[in-house]
């Protein structure tokens, strides 16, 4: 199963419509699309087979990584909390899909940067199902309703830089835009 997962503090929720301010600490930033599932109830120590139970939405979203600041970190065997926690780093959907209105098993997703398809995902690909996500992340920690669980990236992921527009999509339906300042 999964060897290690990271969070993301309330300020590092980069509201819709907000523009993500290019940090000063550092110089590489990159975009990471995701799915992002809303958990709906509190659990703990939730069974996998159960995990179904436990969110209703899906919504996408931007894991921004400081690349310079993570690479000096995995240099020296530290978390990378630093590289991927800071302000902004989580822009998120401007809605979330009910799952009902999805096949899990297969929910396309892209991201477009400057009107360029730059990542193509599906999550049939995903290394581990919604449920063994939430299964997994449930035994260290309680979930609570309204945390948000980002599933992880395909590939195709790059740098921003001041001036580009990232737009992020599930099926042909906008789900988010951000201007990089």
């Amino acid at each position: 199963m999964l060897q290690f997962f990271f969070m993301k503090p309330d300020v590092a929720i980069l509201r819709p419509g907000m523009p993500f301010f290019y940090p000063n600490f550092s110089n590489d930033i990159h975009f990471e699309c995701e799915l992002v599932v809303k958990i709906n109830r509190v659990g703990k120590n939730i069974s996998e087979k159960f995990a179904h139970k436990y969110y209703s939405e899906i919504g996408l979203g931007i894991d921004f990584t400081a690349r310079d600041l993570q690479k000096k970190c995995k240099e020296k065997g530290h978390p990378w909390e630093i590289a991927k926690s800071f302000e902004g780093s989580a822009p998120l959907s401007k809605h979330f899909i009910p799952k009902e209105e999805l096949d899990l098993s297969n929910i396309d997703f892209h991201l477009m940067k400057n009107d360029e398809k730059v990542q193509i995902g599906n999550s049939s690909d995903m290394l581990f199902t919604i449920d063994q996500l939430i299964a997994y992340i449930s035994q260290f920690m309680t979930l609570k309703k309204g945390d948000l669980i980002y599933t992880g990236t395909p590939e195709g992921v790059g740098p921003i830089a001041i001036g580009d527009e990232l737009k992020g999509y599930i099926g042909e339906q906008e789900m988010f835009k951000v201007l990089i300042k």
